[in-house]
């Protein structure tokens, strides 16, 4: 995700604010309405707005967090939305009203279950024989009222409407073809909008053309949904919807919006397109035929390099002109870029992640600007340009879902086109397969770019208060930095999964990250699993960011799939475990933090910089233990001793409050030390190593990193550019820096530190800080120390890569064949020695495996008994490293000699 930072968006004024007579409400939708440059107009102007306090349980019960329960209620509607309900007078401006009374008995346990986090309050409920009016109700302003005795108003609210929806229309969980389908005869369009009160289908020959057509839509009192169809297969034209609909505040309203279920739009999604994702002509030579790699068994052979598709081809200039930053650049194999993937593919990685390749809402998709910055290494020039065009430049990490199931425009050749960038996707996922990488998405459910009227707002303004979470007064929940989406719901649940369904079926994708998938309820990602299965034909791989924090922590509303409430599920989660513990602090330090807290890797105790925080030996091998946990698997079973000469099984060991192994088996750990959130490790090194550490012991010590991800059981995950030592000039957020501050270079010749200030925005209060750093140009990495980096990395790719042994399969794999020496109290803390016994184990290759991981500034030699006798070889995949060929091993003793800073392993 990105961090927390909010784009700014302006509200389109609403079109007209003149009250119109009852009957135009339900007049047809003109077809004029459907060439509006607006995106709303009023149909109905209400100024009154109500907080929603209350909650509906289910269809017929609602509960009101404080109200007084002996109280009389009363639920007034009005298909106007002109209620007015002043507290001390009388309810005006509705079209009736129902009385509500206080439940006798329970309420459903499902319904209990599901509203636990809604405050105390009275549940009142409808009369039986009412309850057959609210479907109808529910198009209408709906107000609650606590009213006295001479029935005077004491409180109104509306009521937040998810539970009753859900319930009224349960049977729209199961509806098919939502969306535009086209056929031969006939081109049917469904659109669930229970709570509209007319929709109607505009048509467009082009993406930019005035309306050719505009169809009434009908109702289907079962589902919610709205549906319409054309004649003939209208393939390759456009289309939007006119949905009259009640906005709190602003009356009933028509909204011209665009399709949830798009699967392409025109040009910054004005207009969804209509395709049949089965036409020969929307499918890249050879698209039927063509397979993935099948190099992932199991979840644990994936090995993911994390890539955003601008980044990867921008800076390119290998790279035609006309496909740089786009899904054309990994068609050009002769480009640096595509050579460096095919590299890595060679050495063992399986997989790429694309950040988010969906339709996002923070990059103009066409005439985007592209600043091109000048200054000294440590200057704020260069920030201020990028920061000055940051809402309009073509540079955005993309967490920001504009239609989660179409392509991303900005990524294609003409945007305007909505077939161009259907085809062109497809394009890249078979040429990176053809390169023996695996395709995955980087997938953002959790939130929209906008809610409510803005106008990049889509499901708001087709079910108003419905699609998103909302808070105790009814506003939307942004905990996850923008508008959490609340797939807890019926209809936003389905539309995640039948989204990742279609991106599985239609654009071969192997796997999925989800980002911020703790917002997400477990059951929910356990059904999307067996959906994209079913799709794929065949396992396709679910990761994500369990984090446990915001509105739903600790299972406040729904079990989650987060870290602790994933066991068992087989969904990875990403662990933070070694990650902090290699890199030192937290990914979310700031100022004095970053140089303070050193890690692993970088020095903590044994090789403090010049304002480190004193720790100990023993905090040292505390640091240590949880390094080991990382490359067991963070398996919760996994027993070991401590450095304090206790053997605990891993789910016993503290982390911060939390138990440090949580998985329970190796699939559902992601191990990483850097991704496209927070500074880059080698910038991380910038600040916590001594200053005087040369470039050649930083590429050395960021190797060091990569190698403890490489040995580690579980899912091994790293962030591009990790191999070429990529700095991002300090800059602890990138999302909106723009190409400068995200720049790769495959040339290996420069890895863009001391390319300025960062944006003020994110690092501005640690100027102070960073200046002096930048400014020292002893601190960038020389050609050289790349060249090593890179080609390191592929070593210890092959190493993973040439056994299964590094990938075990089971906790119990792990508990039978992992066992650490050199631990304990009387331990050497900066050494990592491990050995995995290979014996029987298929895939293994070898007899067993040894790894060594020594992080000091100086050769270590360790006596390890059990070892005695062993016929040991280095690892034939280190190549590389010519220090590597320093370590020795005597046999006779079962003693081994590891050369400074070096990651070694071993062969039997």
């Amino acid at each position: 995700m990105r961090n927390p930072s909010r784009h700014v968006l302006a509200r389109l004024s609403i079109a007209s604010a003149a009250a119109c007579t009852a009957s135009a409400a339900h007049a047809a939708i003109p077809l004029e309405a459907c060439n509006s440059d607006g995106f709303e107009s009023v149909v109905h102007a209400s100024p009154a707005r109500y907080e929603a306090r209350a909650v509906w349980l289910n269809r017929h019960l609602v509960k009101w967090p404080g109200a007084d329960a002996s109280a009389s209620f009363r639920l007034y509607h009005s298909p106007a939305a002109s209620i007015k309900a002043s507290v001390g007078g009388k309810v005006g401006g509705a079209a009736g009203s129902l009385p509500l009374a206080a439940l006798k008995g329970e309420v459903p346990a499902g319904a209990a279950e599901r509203f636990k986090y809604v405050a105390p309050g009275p549940v009142l409920a409808v009369a039986p024989a009412d309850v057959p009016k609210l479907a109808g109700l529910h198009t209408q302003q709906l107000v609650l009222v606590q009213e006295d005795a001479n029935g005077n108003v004491v409180a109104a609210t509306r009521i937040q409407a998810a539970g009753a929806l859900d319930d009224i229309y349960a049977a729209a969980g199961k509806v098919g073809g939502l969306g535009a389908t086209p056929g031969k005869q006939r081109t049917v369009f469904k659109l669930w909008a229970p709570t509209a009160q007319q929709v109607a289908l505009c048509t467009y020959d082009s993406g930019s053309g005035k309306a050719n057509g505009i169809e009434a839509m009908t109702r289907d009192a079962a589902t919610g949904v709205w549906s319409a169809a054309k004649a003939g297969d209208q393939s390759g034209k456009y289309y939007k919807y006119a949905v009259d609909v009640v906005v709190d505040g602003a009356g009933v309203v028509r909204n011209m919006a665009t399709d949830p279920y798009s699967v392409s739009v025109t040009t910054d999604s004005k207009r969804s397109y209509i395709a049949n994702l089965s036409a020969p002509a929307l499918k890249p030579a050879g698209w039927d035929k063509h397979k993935s790699p099948s190099t992932v068994k199991a979840q644990t052979d994936m090995t993911i390099y994390e890539l955003h598709v601008r980044d990867f081809s921008i800076n390119d200039g290998t790279v035609t002109a006309a496909n740089r930053g786009k899904y054309g650049a990994f068609g050009e194999t002769g480009s640096n870029g595509m050579k460096h993937l095919a590299a890595l593919a060679r050495a063992g990685m399986t997989d790429v992640h694309l950040l988010p390749v969906y339709d996002i809402g923070s990059v103009p998709e066409k005439g985007c600007a592209q600043p091109k910055p000048v200054g000294s290494p440590d200057s704020e020039a260069q920030q201020a340009l990028v920061q000055k065009t940051a809402e309009t430049d073509c540079f955005n990490w993309g967490y920001d879902p504009y239609h989660y199931s179409a392509p991303e425009g900005s990524y294609a050749s003409d945007p305007a086109d909505g077939a161009r960038r259907i085809v062109e996707f497809r394009d890249m996922v078979m040429n990176l397969h053809r390169a023996g990488l695996r395709v995955g998405m980087d997938v953002v459910y959790n939130h929209t770019f906008a809610s409510g009227q803005k106008e990049k707002s889509v499901l708001d303004r087709i079910v108003p208060g419905y699609y998103h979470r909302l808070n105790a007064i009814g506003g939307v929940e942004q905990s996850t930095c923008c508008d959490n989406t609340a797939t807890e719901n019926l209809m936003m649940g389905k539309l995640m999964v039948d989204s990742a369904e279609l991106w599985t079926r239609e654009y071969k994708i192997d796997s999925f990250r989800f980002d911020l998938m703790g917002h997400q309820p477990r059951s929910v990602m356990e059904q999307l699993q067996k959906r994209v299965d079913q799709a794929a034909g065949r396992h396709i791989q679910l990761i994500g960011e369990g984090w446990n924090f915001g509105e739903i922590a600790d299972g406040a509303r729904f079990v989650q799939a987060s870290q602790l409430s994933l066991n068992g599920s087989g969904i990875g989660s990403f662990s933070d475990r070694a990650r902090d513990a290699v890199r030192g602090g937290s990914a979310g330090d700031s100022g004095d933090k970053m140089i303070k807290l050193q890690g692993y890797i970088n020095g903590m105790a044994y090789d403090p910089n010049a304002s480190a925080e004193k720790r100990t030996k023993e905090d040292l091998m505390r640091t240590a233990d949880m390094v080991r946990v990382g490359l067991a698997g963070s398996v919760r079973t996994y027993e070991m001793t401590t450095a304090k000469d206790t053997k605990q099984k891993l789910q016993d060991i503290d982390y911060g409050g939390q138990p440090a192994g949580y998985a329970s088996q190796p699939d559902e750990a992601v191990n990483y030390v850097e991704n496209h959130d927070n500074h880059t490790l080698y910038d991380v090194n910038v600040f916590k190593l001594p200053v005087a550490t040369t470039t050649a012991d930083r590429a050395r010590v960021q190797m060091l990193g990569a190698a403890i991800n490489a040995f580690s059981q579980g899912v091994a995950y790293y962030h591009a550019g990790i191999d070429t030592l990529r700095s991002k000039s300090l800059d602890r957020n990138s999302f909106n820096s723009g190409d400068w501050f995200n720049r790769i270079d495959w040339s290996y010749q420069d890895n863009y530190y001391g390319t300025g200030l960062p944006r003020e925005e994110d690092n501005g209060k640690d100027y102070a800080l960073l200046k002096p750093l930048l400014a020292n140009p002893a601190l960038k990495a020389a050609p050289a120390d790349i060249a090593y980096a890179r080609d390191v990395f592929r070593d210890l790719l092959a190493i993973r890569a040439s056994t299964t042994l590094f990938r075990l399969r089971t906790a119990d794999d792990i508990r039978q064949r992992l066992r650490f020496f050199n631990t304990g109290s009387t331990q050497e803390p900066t050494v990592i020695a491990a050995r995995i016994d290979g014996k029987g184990y298929a895939g293994a290759n070898f007899k067993g495996v040894s790894y060594f991981i020594n992080v000091d500034k100086g050769p270590h030699t360790l006596a390890i008994s059990e070892m005695k006798g062993k016929a040991l070889r280095l690892h034939p995949a280190h190549r590389s490293d010519k220090r590597v060929f320093e370590a020795r091993f005597d046999s006779a003793t079962g003693t081994f000699t590891i050369p400074a800073r070096t990651a070694v392993v071993f062969v039997e």
